[in-house]
């Protein structure tokens, strides 16, 4: 699918697992989804790949627990599926427009036009409470609260050194590294 050397442990991991990308792979292969590799998301880790690392990390977290993992597997990965580069769309000023707070329902939207063969209420609701708690609403399921989870621990990897308000949208980027 993509060359090893740019990609992290537990996307290589989740790359070469049968049984999740038995699960997964038609998302994978899509052409929509694929669009999201020139994503930028935080630093210089793109949607494609951060979506693939909160997918495989809440699916062996739920399996483990013996939760519904195929649904965590997929709605991880569909979790960040918004409409386009946030980076690169005009900005907008009321903080409750910006990306932070409305990229979970354009995933949700963007899944029920491109994948809606798989949603059901527990991966509509993995998908937009995967904010949580910018976005007020808690999650409902176990295996939401999983991928929120997830997200969040595999976005800190990505953030260490980074402004944390600039990672979620809230903040603009200035021209240095970031």
């Amino acid at each position: 699918m993509k060359e090893s050397d740019n990609m992290s442990k537990r996307e290589q991991e989740a790359l070469n697992n049968k049984e999740y990308l038995n699960i997964v792979r038609y998302i994978l292969e899509s052409q929509e989804f694929n669009k999201r590799k020139e994503y930028k998301h935080h630093g210089d880790k793109s949607v494609y790949d951060h979506s693939i690392e909160v997918s495989y990390l809440a699916y062996k977290i739920s399996k483990k627990l013996g939760l519904d993992y195929k649904d965590t597997a997929i709605g991880g990965l569909l979790h960040d599926f918004y409409y386009d580069d946030w980076h690169i769309t005009p900005k907008e000023k009321n903080i409750l427009k910006k990306h932070g707070f409305t990229h979970a329902r354009q995933a949700l939207e963007n899944t029920k036009k491109c994948f809606p063969q798989y949603l059901n209420f527990r991966i509509q609701d993995i998908i937009l409470r995967h904010m949580f708690p910018l976005n007020i609403v808690p999650p409902k399921y176990l295996e939401s609260w999983i991928v929120s989870i997830s997200d969040k621990i595999v976005s800190m990897d990505l953030v260490k050194n980074k402004d944390m308000l600039i990672c979620v949208g809230l903040k603009k980027r200035s021209n240095k590294n970031e």
